[in-house]
């Protein structure tokens, strides 16, 4: 469904300049955005996908994935096509680039917000997580609902690659309650090669979430032979310390896909050896995700076990208000 889109210019000659994300698109008359969901139509800029979910399936929020908010909790996890990337290992790619590549648009069915709200609190989700695409792109939708669920003590949760402008930021931060943000790498070659994008506007989202209170864990899907060295990591997991030590830090194993069908599954030990040097930078919370280790929470003073986890289901759970029941420190998140 077509809706007149945010935070946009018109210019001179028909021309649209979109400020939505750190690309500020300047779009011609007829022409699309880079994110190709965005056009510009006699002068005004339409979100052209308002409320065509591709996705609206309740998840454990751990697949987010979050570890420090609300575990164990359900989340209603939102997408529609889209993205404003282009990363050739994308893991989602036929919903992601479906507008942008020449291959079947997945299925949809038409959500109002208010429909994704009930369908929130029907399920008995805590949260409302807008992922699986990029959630700038559908920025009105999610606007939308999130503005709603606020009302109804629903969370909003944006899993992004963090190109948000800061203009779309200052909109949507009053109503975000945790973020997951996708470093891909600590190179803006690779960002420029392999993402089509730049590094230094994520870095500086990553920064402005967490000057804003909001709940902020990180995401690195490490690819061997593309971003998994030790001096990449090292300088990857010193940006997150030197920002906050408490900050989650995931690290996914990479499975072939899309146009890097060609690449080898990361190893076991590149993820051990990369929590590891992450551990040695200061973070204090350091996980192993797509394996089947290394997704436990510990205390990082005395090292008791407090959450255990499998498969994103959640067993033991020895937090007691946020502290560690043996030695009392604080862990950092939101618990309740």
């Amino acid at each position: 469904m077509k809706h007149e889109a945010m935070h946009y210019d018109k210019l001179e000659g028909g021309q649209i300049h979109c400020h939505l994300c750190s690309h500020r698109c300047l779009i011609p008359q007829g022409g699309y955005g880079i994110c190709r969901v965005r056009q510009n139509q006699d002068g005004r800029l339409y979100t052209l996908f308002y409320g065509e979910t591709v996705s609206a399936n309740v998840d454990p929020v751990e697949k987010q994935p979050l570890f420090h908010f609300l575990p164990g909790s359900r989340a209603l996890s939102v997408a529609i096509v889209g993205c404003n990337f282009q990363c050739a290992f994308c893991q989602n790619w036929q919903v992601s680039q479906a507008a942008r590549d020449a291959c079947e648009m997945p299925l949809s069915r038409t959500m109002t917000p208010q429909q994704v709200v009930m369908a929130a609190k029907q399920h008995g989700c805590r949260c409302i997580a807008y992922t699986y695409t990029e959630p700038t792109v559908f920025f009105e939708y999610a606007y939308d609902i999130a503005r709603l669920a606020r009302k109804e003590g629903i969370s909003n949760v944006f899993v992004t690659n963090g190109y948000m402008s800061r203009q779309a930021t200052g909109t949507i931060a009053p109503y975000l309650d945790a973020v997951n943000v996708d470093l891909k790498s600590f190179s803006d070659i690779y960002y420029s090669k392999v993402c089509k994008a730049r590094r230094q506007p994520v870095l500086d989202f990553i920064a402005s979430m967490k000057s804003l209170g909001i709940w902020l864990e990180v995401t690195t899907l490490l690819i061997s032979g593309e971003n998994d060295s030790d001096e990449e990591i090292r300088r990857t997991s010193a940006f997150i310390a030197g920002i906050d030590e408490n900050i989650p830090w995931h690290l996914i194993r990479f499975y072939p896909e899309y146009r890097f069908a060609s690449h080898s599954v990361t190893s076991i030990e590149a993820l051990r050896r990369a929590r590891k040097i992450g551990v040695g930078q200061g973070l204090r919370h350091v996980y192993l995700g797509n394996v089947n280790e290394g997704s436990d929470t510990y205390c990082p003073n005395c090292r008791k076990l407090l959450l255990k986890r499998s498969h994103f289901e959640i067993g033991p759970n020895h937090l007691a208000k946020g502290c560690c029941p043996s030695c009392g420190t604080q862990i950092a998140g939101i618990w309740r």
